[in-house]
């Protein structure tokens, strides 16, 4: 346990001194999870760039314009209170990069998890080593993570269609808190990429940047 002295107290620091109030300099800074297991863990590569601007400008958080890339065994996870997970096919965990995720969160981290589609059967598994006690939970609509910024009284915004599925929110929670939301059937983060990718309607964008800004906003002040 001691290894992860070190990390924890930035961590811890970084809550304490968050506020939603602009500052001179970048505070903190979005990160991108990689892990083993051959799925596109770098799967859209412009959307927490997009992501943070948007938490910058509506909410005024004061996050860096470029996202940082970690691996779920290291030891700099600790260094990013906000990681985000994405992805298209498996994705497996060792024991020791489970347990170095476990410690994170429970260290006050937070996952969230944004199936951009296939990669539900094995993320499921790999959470399950992380959380053995734990299973996903569905969060009902009137959850504060939708009533952050922007309110989503219907859940999650719909970006992508795949397999005629309503898209749904569900959780991760250890002792009362959300350690882990992870955000199924609606491809949010395709919807924060640049325009030109996707080429997706303005208003679905922005709602799909609403939500991801709803998400931050949760993270930081649940």
């Amino acid at each position: 346990m001691m290894k992860y002295t070190t990390f924890l107290l930035p961590v811890l620091l970084v809550f304490v001194c968050f506020s939603f109030k602009p500052q001179e300099k970048p505070t903190l800074q979005l990160a991108l999870l990689k892990y083993n297991g051959g799925g596109d863990w770098y799967s859209n590569p412009t959307a927490l760039k997009n992501l943070a601007a948007f938490c910058n400008e509506k909410i005024g958080t004061n996050f860096e314009k470029e996202s940082a890339t970690v691996e779920v065994g290291s030891a700099e996870l600790f260094n990013f209170p906000f990681v985000h997970m994405t992805g298209h096919g498996n994705v497996t965990f060792g024991d020791d990069e489970a347990e170095n995720l476990r410690i994170y969160l429970l260290s006050g981290g937070f996952l969230h998890i944004d199936d951009n589609y296939g990669m539900d059967p094995f993320v499921r598994v790999a959470m399950k080593k992380v959380f053995p006690e734990h299973e996903f939970v569905e969060l009902p609509f009137d959850h504060s993570i939708y009533r952050q910024a922007f309110p989503f009284k219907n859940g999650l915004p719909k970006v992508h269609e795949h397999d005629g599925k309503p898209a749904q929110g569900f959780g991760i929670i250890h002792d009362g808190r959300l350690v882990c939301y992870y955000t199924y059937e609606t491809d949010l983060g395709d919807g924060w990429e640049d325009a030109s990718v996707h080429n997706d309607p303005a208003d679905v964008r922005e709602k799909a940047l609403q939500m991801g800004c709803n998400i931050v906003s949760f993270a930081f002040t649940q």
